[in-house]
């Protein structure tokens, strides 16, 4: 007799223990889902829920594409249907101008430090004769100059209004517009008269 079944029956005038329950009167089991009791580990097939650790190129140039890939359309219509006022679509546009320059800055500074620093250990490397090293650093240099160079490219492009930098202001508007139209459909085009 287990310690539960202890708890369930009554003494008899003999000292042993009888069991008062009836079979017929039995809770069935419940089927709890797995869920409540069991964290499962989150699917890496959505790329955007993946938690990436933030290395060096974090840092870099992927920061300015992530940037400059974000789709604004959605953003813009949610501030269409808040305030659709054309006051409020060049404010916005300005921030996100503004956003963008702040983060080609950002990329910049970061770059300009690591060709510092690389600079540095070509130089103290090659004294010590580490020919190796010294060519390892010369390509991360030649790279990271690359990527100051595409940025340079897209920072003067979005200034002319042109290029990939300019997209996510052609994104904005474009769902800023898209809200405007749906407040017209939703009041004046739906209305019988």
């Amino acid at each position: 007799m287990g310690l539960f079944n202890f708890f369930n029956g009554k003494q008899n005038s003999n000292g042993n223990r009888v069991d008062n329950r009836q079979d017929n009167f039995a809770i069935p089991p419940v089927d709890i889902p797995e869920n409540i009791f069991l964290e499962k580990e989150k699917s890496t097939t959505d790329v955007t829920q993946i938690e990436r650790p933030v290395s060096q190129s974090e840092n870099g140039i992927s920061v300015l594409f992530a940037f400059i890939e974000k789709n604004y359309e959605g953003k813009g219509y949610d501030d269409a249907l808040i305030n659709p006022d054309n006051i409020h679509l060049q404010q916005n546009v300005e921030a996100l101008k503004n956003d963008l320059e702040r983060t080609i800055r950002k990329i910049k500074t970061f770059y300009e430090d690591f060709i510092r620093e690389i600079n540095f250990h070509i130089e103290t490397r090659s004294r010590s004769g580490m020919v190796d090293t010294v060519e390892e650093l010369t390509v991360k240099k030649d790279t990271a100059e690359e990527h100051i160079n595409q940025i340079l490219t897209i920072e003067n492009e979005a200034k002319e209004n042109k290029g990939i930098g300019y997209g996510i202001i052609l994104s904005y508007k474009r769902g800023f517009n898209n809200g405007l139209a749906a407040i017209s459909h939703h009041s004046i085009m739906k209305k019988n008269f």
